[in-house]
């Protein structure tokens, strides 16, 4: 379980860094597609898409530090 949210977490941080990466660059880079099915699908995200990137890698961090603290079971 530790591999698996780590590696979720790592993840979720690379799909949040192209994300910022896309829309910093008016979508030339286009690499990740997740994340613009995420932020331009949702209606409440409508004109935050940079934000919403950012959060997105912010919590990919926090879900891989918390998940490397976790004791191995």
């Amino acid at each position: 379980m530790k591999g698996f949210l780590e590696g979720l977490g790592a993840l979720m941080c690379v799909a949040g860094v192209c994300g910022v990466i896309r829309e910093l660059t008016d979508g030339w880079f286009k690499f990740v597609g997740l994340t613009r099915f995420l932020t331009e699908n949702v209606g409440f995200l409508e004109g935050r898409e940079l934000f919403a990137n950012i959060v997105i890698a912010v919590l990919g961090v926090a879900l891989a530090i918390s998940a490397s603290r976790l004791a191995k079971s």
